[in-house]
């Protein structure tokens, strides 16, 4: 250490002053404390090594931050508590000037006035109430997270100047005025008990919120929705609409879900035949310019999910649109796609038959009957298949499905939705609330209604508000019922905190009030109780923890439906009617899990049915990729790539460790161990009996497994087919191991929905 005795530092004010090891001892020592397997001199000598003459104490901090980071190993996993310690440090004296954070009240005092916080929190709340809630934060608890974690924080959610990097507050603080913003309305004589309870909820990462919530609450910001589906016409009106549409809740931080479906075909007649339609391509590339257009406020770029179904005309032209051959006038690479198939088109590829397509202007009624009645869709495909006056195409069913799984297989992100079971095992009533698309990430089924102008009251925007309970802190199947009631009562409170840029979205949902509860941690959950997602040991513990979660929630919303009434729009749902998921679901699950159902089912269908629900939905399983980091949790309900994943963001690589690592080491099953899907699949389908909405359910493919190192056609059918058989009603990503890294250590990109807003 001598040789740095004469080096000097650059303090904050420009100052030179003697170089101070001592002091850096000192809180790499703090850092420390209590961890296994951590060396303090190897972080020091490992930072001193990039120490100059003149450095700014600012850069000595992070260089002694990353020199931590970078030990994080499968050997050394601990080294990720010292570089989020030493991280949580850091940003504490940025944002304060020192590591005691301030007064609750001066703090946001402060901050109203450089209008970085909503002005209401003053209004609203008194210096009493502020004194009694300081008391109550736990600044301790910003102890608790990774690096990782404390990385995720500082780049996508604490508040700050996002050019000048510089930040203004501290993670309790995050947690405890997302907490008073959402509960402001509540009656002041309980308000704060709900204040607190959600506070520890959040702080002790039980719930876990999406990016929206996390980055904007407590902002002057008013737009919280993850989700936003929006469905266009084959209107010009209704084109222009819904890029409008797009553009502006782009720019709110939202990912969206653009169902396109009903375009004409290329060369459809245009007023009785004076002109030939251009077809799909040109209006698909006017939504990736809208997606494109805003960057969302520093915190991530937009990005959209195109939705069409498989029996469109212009399929074969749609379904390479990602791919990197062919030229940018055929070619949309920036949008992702969600093909929709149903049960008459899995038949054909079963049967070995034929598939015919059409432009869905050429048949009347067929494109509504998709969604909403497989039965009619299938009488009415047949004639038109019939009539020889109609404009069609026939193609093989068995080359179209492989030409869909190639590109899915290629690009990984073309998406699968299997429209029949949306609507067949839905919350709603598909003859007067079909389900016609999914969001971003595929787990959102929400009515949607196309837009005819940016006001038109009779459109219908679907938004979904999000959040994820942490199944690995889960002592108990009863500890869901309080986070349960606390993640409804919380969400459905932000429904009217936030604004609407769009009265179609207003419409929707305070009509329907839907919410998309899921979990976090299932992977960590497995290895707690040594199950494998594989082999089916995980069968039965899976139909009980996710029976529990939808029982719970619906629970809470028939309180909520008691204290302030049903959403407006309940009758619409099947709920209404007393039909359960537990009822819908796809009966094949019961062929390899006759779990029974261990909570009282009937009861709470009477009380649903004489008082109604709150919300219309209440759970979807969502990726969670950056809020799982920041709870240091597995993300979703995936498999882990490795015991150490290293996590490539926008903030350079980032190393995460498995929870309780060197208790549970050997009882995670890691993805590329997995043997096949099968056993992945299985457990969807088991988690889909229960959640209202969809799952993203991802599949994953190491080529080593197969001969010549290629994974079959025949073989990603068949998951396909498995996938429809169990129920699903979505696949989100088509994962291929490259085969670059072993089993402890794994790169996962930290795409989150590749940018859009599902990444709770």
């Amino acid at each position: 250490m001598s040789d740095f005795t004469n080096l000097k530092v650059t303090k904050r004010d420009g100052r030179l002053e003697q170089l101070n090891l001592d002091k850096i001892h000192r809180v790499v020592t703090w850092a420390a404390e209590d961890l296994d397997n951590v060396s303090v001199s190897q972080v020091e000598l490992k930072s001193q090594i990039q120490f100059y003459n003149g450095i700014r104490t600012k850069d000595i901090h992070e260089t002694i931050i990353k020199a931590a980071a970078d030990l994080i190993s499968s050997d050394t996993p601990d080294y990720q508590y010292l570089a989020a310690r030493l991280a949580i440090f850091h940003l504490r004296k940025i944002a304060f000037g020192e590591f005691e954070p301030p007064h609750l009240y001066e703090h946001v005092t402060k901050l109203v006035e450089l209008g970085k916080y909503d002005a209401h929190l003053l209004e609203d709340y008194t210096e009493a109430e502020f004194d009694e809630l300081d008391r109550y934060i736990d600044h301790s608890r910003d102890m608790n997270f990774s690096y990782t974690g404390v990385k995720q924080l500082e780049g996508k959610y604490l508040v700050q100047n996002r050019v000048t990097k510089e930040v203004y507050e501290s993670p309790q603080f995050l947690y405890v005025l997302v907490a008073m913003c959402l509960f402001a309305n509540y009656p002041k004589d309980t308000r704060l008990d709900y204040i607190k309870r959600f506070y520890d909820a959040t702080s002790t990462f039980k719930i876990s919120l999406p990016t929206p919530i996390m980055a904007g609450v407590r902002t002057p910001s008013r737009q919280f929705s993850s989700c936003v589906l929006i469905e266009c016409d084959d209107s010009l009106d209704s084109i222009n609409a819904t890029t409008s549409a797009i553009v502006k809740y782009v720019s709110q931080r939202a990912g969206i879900g653009i169902n396109a479906g009903r375009i004409r075909a290329l060369g459809s007649e245009i007023r009785g035949g004076e002109a030939k339609h251009t077809g799909c391509i040109p209006f698909f590339k006017m939504f990736q310019a809208a997606v494109k257009s805003c960057s969302q406020g520093g915190v991530r770029g937009g990005a959209a999910t195109l939705y069409y179904p498989l029996w469109h005309l212009e399929v074969e032209s749609l379904l390479v649109l990602k791919n990197n051959r062919g030229v940018e006038e055929n070619r949309i690479r920036h949008l992702d796609y969600g093909v929709q198939i149903n049960r008459t088109l899995y038949q054909r590829l079963i049967k070995n038959k034929d598939i015919t397509l059409f432009s869905p202007n050429d048949v009347p009624g067929l494109y509504e009957a998709f969604f909403a009645d497989q039965d009619k869709f299938e009488a009415l495909y047949e004639k038109y298949e019939a009539d020889e006056s109609i404009r069609k195409q026939t193609i093989g069913a068995v080359e179209l499905f492989s030409l869909l799984m190639q590109e899915r297989a290629s690009t990984g992100r073309i998406y699968i939705q299997n429209v029949d079971h949306c609507n067949t095992h839905s919350a709603f009533d598909p003859s007067v609330a079909p389900i016609r698309q999914s969001n971003l990430c595929l787990e959102i089924t929400l009515p949607t209604k196309p837009l005819n102008n940016i006001n038109d009251p009779d459109g219908e925007i679907a938004l979904c508000t999000l959040s994820a309970i942490n199944l690995g802190v889960i002592e108990s199947l009863n500890d869901l019922e309080d986070i349960c009631e606390l993640a409804v009562r919380a969400l459905d409170a932000l429904l009217d905190y936030q604004d609407y840029p769009i009265l179609a979205a207003e419409n929707s949902t305070m009509k329907r009030r839907s919410l998309g509860i899921g979990v976090i941690n299932y992977a960590y959950y497995l290895a707690k109780h040594g199950l494998k997602y594989s082999d089916g040991s995980a069968n039965a513990l899976t139909h009980q923890t996710f029976e529990a979660l939808q029982y719970y929630l619906l629970k809470a919303s028939v309180k909520l439906a008691q204290e302030f009434g049903p959403c407006p729009g309940f009758n619409e749902t099947n709920y209404a009617k007393g039909i359960l998921g537990i009822d819908t679901y796809k009966k094949s699950i019961d062929s390899y899990c006759n779990e029974p159902l261990q909570l009282d089912w009937e009861t709470l269908r009477q009380y649903i049915v004489k008082h109604g629900l709150r919300n219309s939905t209440l759970s979807s399983l969502m990726p969670s990729e950056t809020s799982s980091q920041v709870s240091n949790a597995t993300n979703g309900i995936e498999p882990p790539r490795g015991l150490v994943t290293v996590k490539q963001s926008k903030d350079g690589i980032l190393k995460q460790v498995v929870p309780e690592y060197h208790r549970l080491r050997d009882q995670y099953e890691l993805l590329w161990n997995m043997p096949n899907n099968e056993g992945y699949l299985r457990l969807v389908g088991i988690m889909q009996k229960f959640v209202d909405q969809s799952i993203s359910s991802n599949t994953n493919y190491d080529p080593n497994k197969f001969p010549e190192g290629k994974v079959p056609m025949n073989q990603l059918l068949k998951d396909l087919l498995a996938a429809y058989k169990f129920g699903l009603k979505t696949l989100y990503y088509h994962n291929t191991r490259d085969g670059a890294n072993n089993s402890q250590e794994d790169l996962q990109q930290d795409d989150d929905c590749v940018g859009g807003a599902c990444k709770i």
